[in-house]
């Protein structure tokens, strides 16, 4: 008997021993291979923007436990598709000439997905939603805005009661695609933001702005943090219950993210190239359109070492052009239009 009770504790010991040097590594999950060339799985990595879309994706493709998705940003994503330890990139930014370099041309963006970037907050005691200018809240980032009753802000919320508080701006800490949407809109409507900071992944942003990774991070801090400010892709703060600000568009009117003015606020028309669809959404026209809107890509190669894993990433993509359009509306995201859909199925060759 007491044999067996040492045998039971040393497996014990053993066992929390294994638990805490997991825990004591300094190593981030998201930053870490987890790819061998004996593989079974195929791998996407990327955006965290379109994360809850391609995890309900992969829950109905077919074939879709062959497939797994890393969250670990456009940026990390991007880099781990050049370097093949994903077999497919997802990205909110477009592919830039330095990234395609390393790629010897032997890759294609596809368009997936689409939604739109919410300005959420947690104002403590505000039940009302905020209205927010094009300048205020560009300002409000800048650091520029500093207090929760400035003027600007008081003059187009005149019945609200806004406390005398400082703002606190949460933004992203990694190299982020939902970074680069909502800074490239800022860069185009703010002379200011374009001069001194512009359209980018990753920033150093002023003041004395909280970091998280990731629109889970963002989220889960603007939740938590009071008179806290902060964007994050709609979904996200619709599943936390986070307030959002109805935002001034190109038209001078405020609008509220919903299916109906982000679908304004995507362009009807396809262009071919990546930039060209960043660029045209930028500022959206439209009275009724929600003014920050991001696509999400893809990115697959021409030609894969295995011919199999090339044939398999083909399928999912082309499944996820069609059936998986339905899926995107009940997660807050905006549905393809065809006329995407068919451009993309020819970079498919289908």
């Amino acid at each position: 008997m007491n044999h067996l009770i040492k045998t039971i504790i040393y497996f014990a010991v053993t066992l929390v021993s294994l638990s805490l040097t997991a825990c004591d590594s300094n190593n981030d999950p998201a930053e870490i291979s987890e790819i061998n060339d004996n593989r079974s799985e195929i791998i996407i990595a990327g955006s965290t923007f379109a994360s809850p879309f391609f995890e309900k994706v992969l829950q109905t493709y077919e074939q879709g436990t062959k497939f797994r998705y890393h969250s670990i940003g456009s940026g990390a994503g991007i880099e781990q598709f050049i370097t093949g330890d994903a077999d497919i990139g997802t990205t909110d930014a477009p592919i830039n000439e330095k990234e395609a370099s390393r790629l010897n041309e032997n890759f294609e963006e596809i368009v997936v997905t689409s939604g739109m970037i919410s300005i959420a907050y947690n104002v403590e005691g505000l039940a009302d939603t905020l209205k927010l200018p094009r300048d205020v809240y560009t300002d409000i980032f800048l650091g520029e805005i500093t207090r929760w009753n400035d003027p600007r802000i008081l003059e187009a919320n005149p019945d609200i009661n806004l406390p005398d508080s400082a703002i606190q701006v949460i933004a992203r800490s990694d190299s982020s695609g939902t970074t680069f949407a909502f800074t490239n809109h800022l860069s185009t409507v703010s002379p200011a933001w374009k001069t001194t900071i512009g359209a980018t992944k990753k920033l150093d942003w002023p003041g004395k702005t909280m970091e998280a990774k990731g629109n889970e991070g963002v989220s889960q801090r603007l939740a938590i943090t009071n008179n806290s400010i902060g964007y994050v892709e709609f979904g996200f703060a619709q599943r936390l219950g986070l307030k959002v600000a109805s935002l001034e568009n190109k038209s001078g009117k405020f609008v509220l993210p919903n299916d109906e003015t982000g679908d304004i606020g995507l362009v009807d028309e396809f262009y071919s190239e990546a930039e060209q669809v960043v660029s045209s959404i930028a500022d959206p026209e439209g009275e009724s359109a929600y003014p920050i809107v991001a696509y999400t890509w893809a990115l697959i190669r021409k030609k894969y070492e295995t011919p199999a894993i090339g044939s398999e990433v083909r399928d999912f993509i082309k499944w996820t052009l069609e059936e998986g359009q339905t899926l995107a509306a009940p997660l807050h995201y905006l549905p393809l239009s065809q006329e995407i859909i068919q451009a993309e199925q020819e970079k498919l060759g289908l």
